[in-house]
C-alpha cells in the first residue's frame, strides 16, 4: 500500500492554491520546514509571512488579512495553534472571519518531544468554538482535498495534520465536500459500525478484516469532518448496526466519540465503545508505534471494542 506524508500534501496543496488564487496568503510560526509551508514561501515569497514564535500574533494578523479580502492559512504545531492562540481564534470566529488553521504534528505523532508538543485535545478545543469547522483527514490524498475546500469555505476552519507517513486510503473516493462521511467498507446489515478519523481509519479497516474472519461484519466510516458532523449519515449507519465503535488519536473527552454520542443521544439507542486516549497527556517515546500501543490505539484495541471486550492495558515505554 502506498504511503505519503500529510504534511507534504498540505504544502503541495498550498502551492497549487497559490498558483490559482492570488488572494491566498500563508502565515507561519517558525516551523515552516516541519509544517511544509516553506513550499509556499519558495514559490510565493511576497505572500508568505514568517511571524516567529508568536502564534497569537499570527492569528491576529491573519484575521486582519481576511478583513482585507485575503484567504489566510496559518500553520504551526496543533498544540501551539490551539493553546497559545485560542483567544485570537475565538475573537476571529465571533466576527465570522474567513481564516484557516493547520494544526500540524497532531495527536501523538511528534513522539519524541513529549507531552508539551503532543496535542490530544485539539479537536475538543476547536469543536467548542461556535462556527468553527474541524477537519481530520485520513491520508495525504484527503488532506489535499480538504485544504482546497477550506479555501472556499466561509468562516474559520481548522485541519489537524499528522507528522508521519500514512497509507493512502481515499484515492477511490470521488469529489470532496466539507461535512461528508465516507464509507470505506460496507458491512451491509453489520454487527458493528466503526466511526474512525485520522490515523485510526487505516487501523479500523484492518480491524474489520480481522473481525470478518471471526464472522463479525463491520462497516468502516471515515469521519473526516468532525464539525459540522453529518448527523443524518451517522444515524443511518448506526441504525444498521448492533454496536457503535469510535476510533480516534485524541482524548475520549470532547473528540469524535463525544460527537457521535451527542448525535445518538435522544435519537437512537445503541451501545457505544470508544477507542481513544483515556483522559491523559502524551509522553515521549523512541517510536510512534510505541505510543500508539501504550495508549491503546491499535488494530487489536478496535477488534476488542467491536467484540465487547474491555480495553487491554497499553505497553510500557
Amino acid at each position: 500500500m502506498d504511503v505519503k506524508s500529510q504534511r507534504i500534501a498540505y504544502g503541495e496543496a498550498l502551492v497549487e492554491l497559490g498558483t490559482e488564487h492570488e488572494g491566498i496568503v500563508v502565515l507561519e510560526a517558525d516551523l515552516g520546514k516541519s509544517t511544509m509551508s516553506f513550499m509556499f514561501e519558495e514559490k510565493f515569497p511576497c505572500r508568505y509571512f514568517e511571524m516567529g514564535i508568536a502564534e497569537a500574533n499570527m492569528i491576529s494578523v491573519a484575521t486582519g488579512l481576511s478583513l482585507a479580502g485575503k484567504v489566510p492559512f496559518c500553520s504551526t504545531f496543533a498544540v501551539f495553534a490551539t493553546g497559545r492562540a485560542y483567544d485570537q481564534i475565538r475573537v476571529g470566529a465571533i466576527a465570522g472571519l474567513n481564516f484557516n488553521i493547520c494544526g500540524s504534528s497532531c495527536g501523538l505523532s511528534d513522539f519524541g518531544d513529549g507531552s508539551t508538543h503532543q496535542s490530544v485535545e485539539d479537536i475538543a478545543i476547536m469543536r467548542a468554538i461556535p462556527g468553527m469547522t474541524v477537519l481530520s483527514p485520513a491520508d495525504a490524498h484527503q488532506t489535499k482535498k480538504m485544504v482546497r475546500a477550506m479555501a472556499d469555505h466561509p468562516g474559520p476552519c481548522y485541519i489537524r495534520v499528522n507528522r508521519s507517513d500514512l497509507p493512502i486510503l481515499t484515492e477511490s473516493v470521488g469529489e470532496y465536500k466539507i461535512g461528508q462521511i465516507d464509507v470505506l467498507r460496507d458491512g451491509a446489515e453489520s454487527h458493528v459500525v466503526i466511526f474512525a478519523t485520522g490515523i485510526m481509519v487505516s487501523m479500523a479497516l484492518e480491524a474489520a478484516e480481522k473481525l470478518a474472519e471471526t464472522g463479525i461484519a463491520a462497516t468502516v466510516a471515515n469521519v473526516g469532518t468532525i464539525k459540522p458532523l453529518d448527523k443524518a449519515a451517522v444515524l443511518a449507519l448506526a441504525a444498521k448496526a448492533e454496536l457503535v465503535v469510535t476510533a480516534e488519536e485524541h482524548s475520549i473527552v470532547g473528540g469524535l466519540g463525544s460527537a457521535i454520542s451527542e448525535t445518538l443521544q435522544g435519537n437512537l439507542t445503541r451501545p457505544i465503545r470508544y477507542v481513544g486516549i483515556d483522559d491523559q497527556f502524551g509522553t515521549s517515546a523512541l517510536t510512534y508505534d510505541e505510543l500508539l500501543v501504550h495508549y491503546g490505539l491499535t488494530v487489536e484495541n478496535i477488534v476488542e471494542a467491536a467484540c465487547g471486550r474491555p480495553k487491554t492495558a497499553g505497553g510500557s515505554i
